[in-house]
């Protein structure tokens, strides 16, 4: 997937079941190493907690490359796990969840631990605001002067904006566009110019 949704910042939700207080917090994490870090700031602000659990999916929705997930002392599988069952099924990408537990006495069982976790994960997810994230590559095109105005026109048609042209015997162009247009937009420009635009991706 060349573009899926992101969150655009945190968000947190609480909710109290059966006196244990559950804080669900979410983050955007564009790489394993900004989940790693947003689950210790978390953990560093609820160092009290019975349990700070956590998931999170680096990269596109439901991709299983780049995962993590904890129970955090919970009983195996009923937190961790689910949280990330919600996460790789929620349609957004580049996300990091912790749920913070306070225990309150009572024990929910099994079910009752998937469902508080699962739930948390879904409520916050919820809450969060999302922007779309677009993989973008740029490329290299050189040709004549007259193609300066042309070129520019034809830009919108391909979500493309020039980063950088050069003003030589030629002009170099570098363009930026999503990764999904590249080839496309390369064809366009060697086509439209009649092969006087030379493209280098």
């Amino acid at each position: 997937m060349s573009r899926y949704p992101i969150p655009v910042g945190p968000a947190r939700v609480e909710e109290l079941i059966l006196r244990s207080r559950f804080i669900t917090t979410a983050a955007p994490a564009g790489s394993v190493d900004e989940a790693r870090a947003f689950i210790a700031t978390i953990r560093a602000s609820f160092s009290d907690a019975t349990h700070n659990c956590f998931a999170y999916v680096v990269g596109p929705p439901g991709s299983t490359a780049q995962i993590g997930m904890s129970d955090d002392g919970e009983p195996s599988g009923t937190a961790g796990r689910p949280m990330l069952a919600v996460l790789l099924g929620s349609g957004i990408g580049d996300v990091a969840v912790v749920v913070t537990r306070y225990f309150g006495g009572t024990k929910l069982g099994t079910g009752g631990l998937v469902r508080a976790y699962a739930g948390g994960v879904k409520a916050v997810l919820g809450a969060l605001a999302v922007q779309e994230k677009i993989a973008r590559t740029t490329l290299t095109a050189r040709g004549p002067y007259r193609w300066v105005t042309p070129l520019a026109r034809w830009l919108p048609d391909f979500e493309a904006t020039v980063v950088d042209q050069e003003f030589a015997a030629d002009v170099l162009w570098r363009i930026s566009l999503p990764e999904e247009h590249a080839q496309a937009f390369a064809a366009a420009l060697v086509d439209r110019s009649h092969g006087e635009i030379q493209v280098m991706l």
